[in-house]
């Protein structure tokens, strides 16, 4: 995708717009009578909100809010009653939310960048139909469909009706993307992004090793992995899970599995290392992208899930020569043996986080650029998302629930 600015993507971006505005007019005006009068209703409901807003004055909407009293208590999700927006800035974009995903909240990161409140929006990815720009918006128009995440220090919860969102945090949503399709996948396309364009260099011929391929992030990049013709495996925490990965195939081209081989680690008698040394040929994996570690050994985890994970020796055995190790594993330790093994091949470590994009404007060119490839990969096929049926908005907060307390094996979304 290359170095670009905000200013080169979007001078990029317009001329692509253009032709597909073009190329759906054309389609538009082949089209039959019955889809024309069914997308100028939907205009002119938009219309009808926004002129009764103006009309009617305030008007009262629920935005979805988590609230922590202290520290290690459990985390209450409530709705708050909060009245019209402030006035649309000069590079605001409003945008009327169809879908919003639900995600795991870090209060301990919001905490380390002095970021935590009392009352926390919910829902960040959204996608949407714009209803109003400022003044000095020139991407977006009225009536445009659009998908993105709200910025970490934002003050809009995305489990809204309306919300205000700076231009430069949204891209264009394809229309044969549904609604929940793209709000769903933006955040895994970027985790899978970053691990995969920017913290290691995908590419045909490589190995790639996906932990707990089966969960929503797993999927998106054994996915972006295939798509970029590398060798994929991957590990299964379930039966179900296995038969899930075997299952996949691509939308486009030749119909062989995603993935070369699974590996079914439900009943701890497989060792991760050896298979995977067997599966390249004794030469290691060019790529592990984990799913968390075991940090100690195992009578001193406690959960059963952190039984199915790999010790962080087994990475650093199965890594190949130059390998690219991106760790989720915020508290990972390494002794001295560790860091030697690393040395000898040649290996690195990398942290997996993806809300650098949104804590630094510097590479914000590069965030947009991986917004409009995620859509435009959903759109071809290449991305097929884990998601669960779309939840009612009044679910919201059971569903929230099991998303924190990370019960949750597919990705939640709620549809307006």
């Amino acid at each position: 995708m290359g170095d670009c600015s905000v200013q080169k993507y979007r001078g990029r971006c317009r001329g692509s717009l253009a032709a597909r505005r073009a190329g759906g007019t054309r389609r538009r005006a082949l089209g039959s009578a019955a889809a024309g009068c069914g997308r100028a209703l939907a205009r002119q409901r938009r219309c009808s909100a926004l002129t009764e807003m103006a009309v009617m004055g305030p008007v009262t909407m629920k935005a979805l809010y988590c609230q922590q009293n202290s520290s290690g208590e459990e985390m209450t999700f409530i709705f708050q009653e909060r009245e019209n927006l402030p006035p649309t800035g000069e590079h605001d974009v409003k945008v009327q939310v169809r879908a919003c995903a639900l995600s795991w909240i870090d209060t301990k990161l919001l905490s380390e960048v002095k970021l935590e409140k009392e009352l926390l929006p919910v829902g960040r990815e959204i996608s949407g139909v714009v209803l109003e720009v400022g003044r000095k918006v020139s991407f977006f128009q009225p009536d445009d469909e659009v998908a993105g995440i709200l910025p970490l220090d934002s003050e809009e919860s995305g489990l809204c009706e309306v919300v205000l969102v700076h231009e430069h945090y949204l891209v264009h949503k394809p229309e044969k993307v549904c609604w929940v399709e793209a709000a769903g996948t933006v955040r895994d396309g970027v985790r899978a992004y970053t691990a995969l364009h920017y913290l290691s260099q995908v590419s045909p011929g490589k190995s790639v090793l996906v932990m707990d391929g089966a969960s929503p992030f797993g999927t998106i990049a054994i996915q972006l992995a295939q798509h970029r013709g590398a060798k994929v495996i991957s590990t299964a925490y379930s039966l179900e899970d296995k038969q899930y990965l075997e299952r996949l195939r691509p939308a486009v081209g030749m119909r062989q599995p995603l993935v070369t081989r699974v590996i079914d680690v439900s009943n701890g008698k497989i060792d991760v290392a050896e298979s995977c040394l067997e599966e390249t040929g004794g030469l290691g994996v060019d790529i592990v992208v984990d799913a968390g570690v075991k940090l100690y050994s195992a009578e001193d985890e406690s959960t059963s899930k952190s039984q199915l994970l790999p010790h962080k020796h087994d990475i650093i055995t199965l890594l190949g020569v130059g390998g690219n190790w991106i760790t989720t594993e915020r508290n990972l330790q390494l002794d001295p043996p560790d860091s030697r093994s690393l040395f000898l091949k040649g290996a690195t470590v990398s942290f997996l986080n993806e809300e650098i994009w949104n804590l630094s404007n510097i590479e914000q060119g590069k965030y947009l650029c991986i917004l409009e490839d995620i859509m435009e990969k959903l759109s071809s096929g290449i991305f097929r998302p884990q998601l669960d049926e779309p939840i009612p908005l009044y679910e919201a907060k059971v569903s929230m629930e099991i998303v924190q307390k990370n019960q949750a094996r597919k990705r939640q979304v709620i549809q307006f």
